[in-house]
Protein backbone atom coordinates (compact mmCIF):
# COMPACT_ATOMS: atom_id res chain seq x y z
CA UNK A 1 0.00 0.00 0.00
CA UNK A 2 3.05 2.69 0.30
CA UNK A 3 3.89 2.01 -3.20
CA UNK A 4 0.57 2.24 -4.41
CA UNK A 5 -0.16 5.56 -2.42
CA UNK A 6 2.85 6.72 -3.56
CA UNK A 7 2.30 6.57 -6.90
CA UNK A 8 -0.94 7.79 -6.72
CA UNK A 9 0.24 11.09 -5.41
CA UNK A 10 3.25 10.87 -7.97
CA UNK A 11 0.61 10.14 -10.66
CA UNK A 12 -1.72 13.19 -9.26
CA UNK A 13 0.94 15.55 -9.35
CA UNK A 14 1.78 14.50 -12.98
CA UNK A 15 -1.55 15.06 -13.84
CA UNK A 16 -1.95 10.95 -15.08
CA UNK A 17 -5.43 10.84 -13.80
CA UNK A 18 -5.96 7.33 -15.37
CA UNK A 19 -3.28 5.80 -13.32
CA UNK A 20 -3.89 7.92 -10.39
CA UNK A 21 -7.52 6.50 -10.36
CA UNK A 22 -6.07 2.93 -10.70
CA UNK A 23 -3.95 3.48 -7.75
CA UNK A 24 -7.14 4.96 -5.89
CA UNK A 25 -9.26 1.59 -6.70
CA UNK A 26 -6.61 -0.82 -5.23
CA UNK A 27 -5.98 1.46 -1.57
CA UNK A 28 -10.26 1.15 -1.35
CA UNK A 29 -10.54 -2.81 -2.23
CA UNK A 30 -7.47 -3.32 0.21
CA UNK A 31 -9.25 -0.63 2.90
CA UNK A 32 -12.51 -2.85 2.42
CA UNK A 33 -10.86 -6.30 2.44
CA UNK A 34 -9.58 -5.27 6.20
CA UNK A 35 -13.18 -3.83 6.93
CA UNK A 36 -14.95 -7.12 5.77
CA UNK A 37 -12.46 -9.02 7.86
CA UNK A 38 -13.37 -6.94 10.74
CA UNK A 39 -16.93 -7.45 10.40
CA UNK A 40 -16.77 -11.07 9.71
CA UNK A 41 -14.52 -11.47 13.08
CA UNK A 42 -16.39 -8.98 15.19
CA UNK A 43 -19.93 -10.96 14.04
CA UNK A 44 -18.45 -13.77 15.42
CA UNK A 45 -17.17 -12.63 18.20
CA UNK A 46 -20.86 -11.11 19.11
CA UNK A 47 -22.07 -14.71 18.16
CA UNK A 48 -19.98 -16.25 20.04
CA UNK A 49 -18.56 -18.40 16.99
CA UNK A 50 -15.43 -20.16 17.32
CA UNK A 51 -14.71 -19.78 13.96
CA UNK A 52 -14.67 -16.67 13.90
CA UNK A 53 -11.28 -16.10 12.29
CA UNK A 54 -11.98 -19.02 10.15
CA UNK A 55 -14.48 -16.88 8.33
CA UNK A 56 -12.10 -14.93 6.86
CA UNK A 57 -9.99 -17.11 5.82
CA UNK A 58 -12.36 -19.62 3.92
CA UNK A 59 -13.76 -16.32 2.14
CA UNK A 60 -9.80 -15.79 1.30
CA UNK A 61 -9.51 -19.31 0.02
CA UNK A 62 -12.53 -19.19 -2.27
CA UNK A 63 -10.98 -15.64 -3.41
CA UNK A 64 -7.85 -16.81 -3.79
CA UNK A 65 -9.10 -19.66 -5.56
CA UNK A 66 -11.03 -17.74 -8.09
CA UNK A 67 -7.92 -15.66 -8.84
CA UNK A 68 -6.23 -18.52 -9.81
CA UNK A 69 -8.51 -20.04 -12.16
CA UNK A 70 -9.08 -16.54 -13.57
CA UNK A 71 -5.90 -16.09 -14.17
CA UNK A 72 -5.80 -19.88 -15.92
CA UNK A 73 -8.27 -18.98 -18.40
CA UNK A 74 -7.69 -15.30 -18.72
CA UNK A 75 -3.91 -14.32 -18.73
CA UNK A 76 -2.79 -12.03 -20.15
CA UNK A 77 -5.75 -10.14 -20.95
CA UNK A 78 -5.57 -6.59 -20.45
CA UNK A 79 -9.49 -7.03 -18.69
CA UNK A 80 -7.81 -9.73 -16.70
CA UNK A 81 -5.48 -6.92 -15.28
CA UNK A 82 -7.77 -4.70 -14.42
CA UNK A 83 -9.65 -7.60 -12.23
CA UNK A 84 -6.75 -8.94 -10.94
CA UNK A 85 -5.12 -5.66 -9.18
CA UNK A 86 -7.92 -4.95 -7.23
CA UNK A 87 -8.39 -8.20 -6.23
CA UNK A 88 -5.65 -9.43 -4.46
CA UNK A 89 -5.73 -6.08 -3.09
CA UNK A 90 -8.79 -6.88 -1.37
CA UNK A 91 -7.61 -10.02 -0.59
CA UNK A 92 -4.47 -8.75 1.28
CA UNK A 93 -6.50 -6.35 3.32
CA UNK A 94 -8.59 -9.15 4.32
CA UNK A 95 -5.82 -11.47 5.19
CA UNK A 96 -3.40 -8.66 7.05
CA UNK A 97 -6.59 -7.37 9.16
CA UNK A 98 -7.49 -11.31 9.97
CA UNK A 99 -3.95 -11.34 11.34
CA UNK A 100 -3.69 -8.14 13.10
CA UNK A 101 -6.84 -9.42 14.83
CA UNK A 102 -5.50 -12.73 15.73
CA UNK A 103 -2.25 -11.97 16.71
CA UNK A 104 -3.61 -8.61 18.79
CA UNK A 105 -2.24 -6.14 16.55
CA UNK A 106 1.67 -7.94 16.97
CA UNK A 107 2.44 -8.53 14.02
CA UNK A 108 0.65 -8.05 9.71
CA UNK A 109 1.87 -10.07 7.36
CA UNK A 110 1.39 -8.21 4.06
CA UNK A 111 4.20 -5.45 4.42
CA UNK A 112 7.39 -5.82 5.61
CA UNK A 113 8.65 -2.26 6.66
CA UNK A 114 6.95 -2.25 10.18
CA UNK A 115 8.43 -5.64 10.92
CA UNK A 116 12.07 -4.48 9.87
CA UNK A 117 11.53 -1.23 11.47
CA UNK A 118 10.04 -3.69 14.82
CA UNK A 119 13.03 -5.87 14.78
CA UNK A 120 15.17 -2.55 14.57
CA UNK A 121 13.62 -1.37 17.96
CA UNK A 122 13.93 -4.13 19.67
CA UNK A 123 17.53 -5.07 18.15
CA UNK A 124 18.29 -1.34 20.04
CA UNK A 125 16.75 -2.78 23.28
CA UNK A 126 18.81 -6.16 22.92
CA UNK A 127 22.35 -3.64 22.56
CA UNK A 128 21.70 -0.93 24.99
CA UNK A 129 24.12 -1.13 27.85
CA UNK A 130 21.97 -0.62 31.29
CA UNK A 131 24.73 0.45 34.09
CA UNK A 132 22.17 -1.02 37.36
CA UNK A 133 21.23 -4.67 36.03
CA UNK A 134 18.65 -3.91 39.38
CA UNK A 135 16.93 -1.06 38.04
CA UNK A 136 13.20 -1.50 37.54
CA UNK A 137 12.91 0.96 34.87
CA UNK A 138 16.02 -0.93 32.67
CA UNK A 139 15.78 -1.43 29.00
CA UNK A 140 14.50 -5.05 27.94
CA UNK A 141 14.24 -6.27 24.78
CA UNK A 142 11.39 -8.31 24.09
CA UNK A 143 13.04 -11.67 23.02
CA UNK A 144 9.49 -13.45 22.08
CA UNK A 145 8.76 -10.92 19.49
CA UNK A 146 12.09 -10.39 18.13
CA UNK A 147 11.99 -13.86 17.96
CA UNK A 148 8.91 -13.81 16.05
CA UNK A 149 9.54 -11.02 13.46
CA UNK A 150 12.64 -12.13 12.67
CA UNK A 151 10.27 -15.93 11.44
CA UNK A 152 8.07 -13.59 10.02
CA UNK A 153 10.54 -11.82 8.03
CA UNK A 154 12.37 -15.16 6.59
CA UNK A 155 9.02 -16.66 6.12
CA UNK A 156 7.33 -13.75 3.88
CA UNK A 157 11.20 -13.86 1.74
CA UNK A 158 10.97 -17.62 1.67
CA UNK A 159 7.02 -17.43 0.95
CA UNK A 160 8.62 -14.83 -1.95
CA UNK A 161 11.52 -17.09 -3.75
CA UNK A 162 8.97 -20.36 -3.44
CA UNK A 163 5.89 -18.09 -4.85
CA UNK A 164 7.94 -16.76 -7.77
CA UNK A 165 9.63 -20.04 -8.53
CA UNK A 166 6.19 -21.34 -8.60
CA UNK A 167 4.52 -19.08 -10.87
CA UNK A 168 7.59 -19.49 -13.17
CA UNK A 169 7.04 -23.16 -13.54
CA UNK A 170 2.96 -23.75 -13.19
CA UNK A 171 1.32 -19.80 -13.77
CA UNK A 172 -1.75 -18.87 -11.81
CA UNK A 173 -2.53 -22.57 -10.31
CA UNK A 174 0.17 -22.32 -8.37
CA UNK A 175 -2.53 -20.09 -6.52
CA UNK A 176 -4.35 -22.70 -5.53
CA UNK A 177 -2.42 -25.05 -3.38
CA UNK A 178 -2.48 -22.29 -0.98
CA UNK A 179 -6.44 -21.92 -1.52
CA UNK A 180 -6.72 -25.76 -0.48
CA UNK A 181 -4.29 -25.28 2.10
CA UNK A 182 -6.58 -21.74 3.74
CA UNK A 183 -9.99 -24.16 2.99
CA UNK A 184 -8.30 -26.84 5.50
CA UNK A 185 -7.53 -24.74 7.97
CA UNK A 186 -11.15 -22.51 8.28
CA UNK A 187 -13.05 -26.09 7.57
CA UNK A 188 -13.20 -28.12 11.08
CA UNK A 189 -13.66 -24.48 13.10
CA UNK A 190 -16.81 -23.74 10.82
CA UNK A 191 -17.90 -27.21 10.46
CA UNK A 192 -18.30 -27.41 14.27
CA UNK A 193 -19.95 -24.25 14.65
CA UNK A 194 -22.46 -25.61 11.78
CA UNK A 195 -23.02 -28.81 14.00
CA UNK A 196 -23.54 -26.62 17.21
CA UNK A 197 -26.55 -24.95 15.83
CA UNK A 198 -27.95 -28.08 13.95
CA UNK A 199 -28.10 -29.96 17.34
CA UNK A 200 -29.32 -25.93 19.07
CA UNK A 201 -32.16 -25.89 16.15
CA UNK A 202 -32.18 -29.48 16.77
CA UNK A 203 -33.71 -29.23 20.45
CA UNK A 204 -36.36 -26.40 19.93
Amino acid sequence: MSGIFSSMADNLALGSLDLAGLALLAFLLFVMGAACSAMLINWGRRHHLGSRYAMPLMLEAFLLLGFGILGWIAHPSPDFVAVAVPLLCFIMGLQNATVTKISGARMRTTHVTGIITDIGIEFGKLLYWNRNVHNPDRILADRGKLRLLVLLLASFFIGGVIGAIGFSQIGFLFALPFALLLLLLAGPPLAEDAATLVRKMAKR
